[in-house]
């Protein structure tokens, strides 16, 4: 089969590969799509960003079930032809945090496309307590969209986000897409997307946005008294620090964007947290009980029904051999990308 390996550190070549063999308990995928994740451009491009090389990335994918291990046949829950979304994360359900449902907090998890091999390739091999049977009409490039739903849901639900309340929403890319989304389904009566650039701000207000911001100056200007929830999906430590000033007193903070630098909160932003009593929670993946989580079935649910919108957030969708490209491209911010699909089949649905 085809995939894309990572050898080291920007080293990635689309090359020939054994077709993996499904375990007892796993089946043979055939992916229809990957997307990328900002996690994967650092994995592959920064030094000591992936554990194992040479290795398959890829964790966002979803795809068609052609080949069942024993015990998978067996259980008759899965059949081949069934499309698939695939929850990245594997938990050990041993450990005290499995235990108590809290999967995403596993103490001792196996994750595609980092510790084990993704999906920029053609075929995967899953575990049968991954695949996530979905309606057959559902487009496979929104179920490889899944993910990002889930996550970006996962972060609201860790607030109290109530009917009437006003969120912000830092960063306007596929999660922060999402989350504007989810907020205005939970009943925000206001909704701002901040982000630098002025493309993804006309994005966010497809999503729904009321208002969007393009520097910290307007943002502040448009906070009034402050947000009653702030997602922070950029992962910038000026953004973290932003995402603490524009809370409202007693407001919430959340943040899913993952930083590479130290985040320092500057003695006036810091100050404003404590006289505002502002809560702020981390969010960490996208899962709960029963496993993958209500986060990835409500999400699965409002796709297929249309009240999550996905379509408009694609900005690539391209085959294996652009892959090497591409991904360096997108280290170097050379090219506008918003959710970008890779299709190893090469079949547009």
């Amino acid at each position: 089969m085809r995939a894309a390996v990572l050898h080291a550190p920007g080293d990635i070549r689309t090359e020939n590969v054994p077709v993996p063999t499904p375990a007892p308990d796993e089946a043979l995928v055939r992916v229809a799509a990957c997307g990328v994740c900002g996690s994967d451009i650092a994995r592959m491009l920064r030094e000591g960003g992936s554990y194992h090389l040479p290795l398959i990335c890829g964790h966002e994918f979803a795809g068609h079930v052609v080949a069942l291990g024993e015990e998978v046949a067996a259980a008759g829950t899965v059949r081949e032809g069934d499309l698939v979304a695939v929850p990245p994360l594997i938990p050990c359900r041993r450990c005290a945090s499995c235990a108590q449902g809290n999967f995403s907090l596993c103490e001792d998890y196996d994750y595609f496309g980092s510790r084990r091999p993704g999906a920029y390739a053609e075929y995967v091999t899953v575990p049968a307590g991954n695949l996530m049977v979905l309606p057959a009409d559902l487009d496979p490039r929104a179920a490889a969209m899944l993910d990002p739903a889930a996550i970006a849901l996962h972060a609201v639900w860790r607030t109290k986000l109530r009917l009437g309340h006003r969120v912000a929403v830092i960063g306007a890319g596929p999660i922060g897409l999402f989350a504007i989304q989810w907020a205005r389904l939970s009943g925000a009566s206001e909704v701002l997307s901040v982000d630098v650039s002025e493309q993804k701000a006309a994005m966010a207000l497809e999503a729904g946005a009321t208002h969007t911001a393009t520097t910290p100056e307007q943002a502040r200007e448009l906070a009034g008294d402050g947000y009653d929830a702030v997602v922070e999906s950029a992962g910038v430590p000026a953004t973290a620090d932003q995402a603490v000033s524009l809370a409202a007193r007693h407001g919430e903070a959340v943040f899913i964007g993952i930083p590479h630098d130290p985040v320092v909160l500057p003695k006036v932003s810091f100050s404003s947290f404590l006289r505002r009593e502002v809560s702020l929670h981390g969010a960490w993946n996208s899962f709960s009980a029963p496993f993958p989580g209500e986060e990835w079935r409500v999400a699965a649910a409002a796709m297929h029904d249309g009240r999550l919108r996905w379509k408009f957030m694609i900005t690539h969708e391209l085959g294996l051999d652009a892959l090497p490209t591409t991904l360096h491209q997108l280290g170097e911010r050379s090219i506008f990308s918003s959710k970008v699909l890779f299709l190893p089949g090469g079949e547009r649905p």
